[in-house]
């Protein structure tokens, strides 16, 4: 479970989405057994997913994000509905690639040339999609583009994950910053002067790991946003909305992939039960297997045959 701290500043000029994600980016990492690397990219896009999912109005509300790309790592895909459960994966978990001339994980250059598409279902008649090309593949960029180019909002998105040298999450977390309308022009200055000399979020959440011990999860973000606003001029230092969780959550079954076996269409269909006799499925987000023997894949034959 991660904390996801929801504030406005005293103006009204902006609001703050801000969460520390460490413990559902590790535990992405270690279902997909991924790279330091792969960690990296599908950490910032699961925790973009989440902050993004609890920005909709709705729990029932789905969210979207899809990074894909010429370079190695292929695809980044992640899910979330608007209660903050999130689920995704990296097309190639295995993806490798020398650090950056910064010494950074090459997050960029493993998508390479691509696109974001963000899709959002609303439970309208046809969902909402918006796609962009990729501004750098760092997954932050291209989300501030996103919200300026298809949605003429003025953002500031933050996103980092920390990979120790065991390779396990030791820090992760996000933070989308939105202007609101009639914002006030000072607001607007004091967070340029703030982000520019802002430090990497995951050296933030590192420091309040280390002097916040026995603080719950909600006590560690409002430190973590203490740390980032507190030398804001007073008229523009936020308030607490409310706090959210953000969770690594499957909701894949048996009758969710039995469907999508029966939408391959019955020749397919046919074809699987005559030369194998049975079919295993695998669930791309939690890697769960599924079997269906012979006799379940005939039932569904019928029922596409009536």
């Amino acid at each position: 479970m991660s904390n996801t701290l929801i504030a406005m500043d005293k103006s009204g000029s902006y609001r703050v989405y801000l969460a520390i994600t460490t413990d559902m980016v590790e535990e992405a990492r270690n279902i997909h057994m991924t790279t330091p690397l792969a960690a990296a990219g599908l950490g910032r896009v699961l925790t973009a997913a989440g902050l993004m999912g609890i920005m909709l109005k709705n729990p029932q509300d789905k969210l979207t994000l899809q990074f894909k790309g010429e370079g190695p790592a292929k695809q980044i895909l992640a899910t979330a509905d608007g209660t903050g459960k999130v689920k995704g994966y990296i097309a190639n978990p295995d993806v490798d690639l020398p650090l950056t001339e910064k010494g950074k994980l090459d997050v960029g250059g493993s998508l390479g040339i691509g696109e974001l598409t963000v899709i959002k279902d609303l439970g309208l008649k046809e969902p909402y999609m918006g796609t962009i090309a990729l501004v750098s593949g760092e997954i932050a960029e291209d989300l501030a583009a996103y919200f300026f180019i298809s949605e003429q909002q003025n953002t500031s998105v933050a996103l980092g994950v920390k990979i120790e040298r065991d390779y396990h999450v030791g820090a992760a977390g996000g933070m989308i910053i939105q202007m609101m309308p009639g914002a006030e022009e000072g607001a607007v200055s004091a967070l340029e002067d703030m982000i520019e000399n802002l430090p990497p979020l995951t050296t933030l959440i590192d420091e309040v790991n280390k002097t916040s011990a026995g603080k719950s999860e909600e006590g560690m973000v409002m430190e973590l946003s203490a740390r980032i606003f507190n030398e804001m001029p007073q008229q523009y230092q936020i308030q607490k909305l409310e706090t959210r969780d953000i969770t690594w959550r499957c909701d894949c079954s048996k009758p969710r992939l039995e469907r999508a076996l029966m939408s391959i269409g019955k020749k397919d269909l046919t074809e699987i039960i005559e030369e194998d006799g049975q079919a295993e499925l695998q669930c791309q987000f939690c890697l769960k297997e599924y079997h269906f023997n012979k006799e379940e894949l005939e039932k569904m034959l019928e029922e596409l045959t009536e």
